[in-house]
């Protein structure tokens, strides 16, 4: 397949279908042809052609192998699924996928890189019933987490440090099944050579140093990078000062955050309040 020049003024809906359409006319397949190939409805892949219906991970997964097009699908669907995303966090993910080591602060929920998908679904779903986002997006969201998760299986994962404020423990996203899964998750992840999990308990109180969660990326060319989020926005901070300030604030945070032993000690804890 000729490479893949993206568009980037155009919708990214709109560019995946543009490259499925022009794809299968390259190789003399119809829409009901495709669709045979694909294991999908034609009424699918003709909507997903003329950007009707937004592409699932899934489709462009198998449009990748039945076209052989070496991830250019994939890639497709990663620019539509994070233009759904909070603003400013599309830059984030870039960054986050090329790190080499993330320090994370979590409050009131759990990292999106540590949740299980039922408890990621329940987050989206939420806020779908809230009116503020679309089925769509929620779906979008989902998926996208997933594929940013791989990093932390790849052959030289990143080193990750992650605070969890004991909120994260506590407050029962998805029910108590979906929190049993997903404490059970942070205590496979912690036993992880690459990831160190933290907690800061309640007692902290006023001596947590940030008030919304914060990540800090060491990124492959030697700079480290901040992302902050709002309820409207994430931010990406690379001002060296600026950056310089919260590593120190966040020295801070791992000093007066509970010992890796006793964290996991009060991870135990909270599961046993969850299970039957």
């Amino acid at each position: 397949m000729d490479e893949l020049v993206v568009d980037v003024m155009s919708s990214p809906a709109v560019r995946f279908g543009q490259e499925l359409h022009r794809s299968r006319r390259l190789r003399g397949w119809s829409q009901v042809g495709l669709s045979k190939r694909m294991g999908y409805s034609n009424t699918l892949v003709s909507y997903v052609e003329r950007a009707k219906r937004p592409p699932t991970r899934k489709f462009a997964v198998k449009a990748d192998e039945v076209f052989e097009s070496g991830g250019t699908f994939y890639e497709l669907w990663r620019r539509h699924a994070k233009a759904s995303l909070l603003e400013g966090f599309a830059e984030y993910a870039d960054g986050e996928a090329k790190c080499r080591r993330l320090r994370s602060l979590s409050l009131t929920v759990v990292t999106g890189l540590f949740q299980v998908p039922e408890y990621a679904r329940a987050l989206a779903y939420a806020a779908v019933q809230r009116g503020a986002i679309k089925q769509s997006e929620a779906d979008e969201r989902v998926d996208f987490l997933a594929s940013r998760q791989r990093i932390l299986d790849k052959k030289l994962p990143p080193l990750v440090h992650a605070v969890l404020d004991e909120s994260c423990l506590v407050r029962p996203i998805g029910g108590a099944e979906v929190m049993l899964k997903q404490l059970d998750h942070i205590i496979e992840l912690a036993a992880r050579p690459n990831v160190t999990i933290q907690v800061a308990p309640f007692a902290l109180g006023e001596n947590l140093p940030f008030k919304m969660p914060i990540t800090l990326l060491d990124l492959p060319d030697g700079s480290v990078v901040g992302y902050a989020e709002s309820q409207a926005r994430g931010y990406l901070e690379r001002r060296r000062e600026r950056v310089m300030a919260w590593e120190r604030e966040y020295d801070h945070l791992v000093v007066e955050a509970l010992p890796k032993a006793a964290s996991l000690e009060l991870i135990h804890k909270a599961r046993k309040e969850f299970a039957p």
